[in-house]
């Protein structure tokens, strides 16, 4: 195991995140449409977390990319909430602590960008990941906030900041 550094994403990192995403996703079972596999913003991360009060981070390891996630306003939500966006790893990073730093520096970014709240939506089975969240701070709520565009998702958890 090398040295994992979590970074801002970079342009030339689209392909190698796209590619990721798709793979976890597939991976991990999850229908191609209404998930994060079908956003057509999938191509382009760099482009688009390129705006005030958004960000996304790579996790790299010996130059490969083993996972990502990010924060942008919630889409259709008059509230000062952000989302947590298309946190993925691969296998080999799970199970080792990134997931926490990750998902630590999201809720530090927020903090940052003054948002209040952090919303997220994921898949009922992804139970590891819902340990996690709860872990650190976010709640589950009844429904879901904004639109995200992804209704195969019925899972919505919130964390006050």
């Amino acid at each position: 195991m090398g040295v994992v550094n979590i970074r801002a994403i970079r342009k030339e990192d689209n392909v190698q995140v796209a590619a990721l995403i798709r793979k976890v996703l597939v991976d991990l079972g999850a229908p191609k449409v209404g998930t994060a596999y079908a956003d057509v913003t999938l191509d382009s991360m760099f482009e688009n977390y390129d705006k005030p009060r958004a960000t996304y981070f790579v996790v790299e390891e010996n130059n490969t990319i083993l996972g990502c996630a990010g924060i942008a306003q919630l889409d259709n939500c008059k509230d000062n909430i952000c989302e947590l966006q298309k946190m993925y790893f691969l296998e080999e990073a799970r199970g080792r602590g990134i997931g926490a730093e990750m998902l630590q520096k999201c809720l530090e970014k927020a903090k940052e960008f003054n948002f209040d709240s952090v919303y997220l939506e994921t898949m009922p089975y992804m139970k590891a990941a819902q340990k996690l969240y709860a872990k650190m701070g976010f709640e589950y709520i009844g429904k879901p906030l904004g639109d995200t565009g992804h209704y195969s998702c019925p899972v919505y958890m919130l964390a006050k900041l």
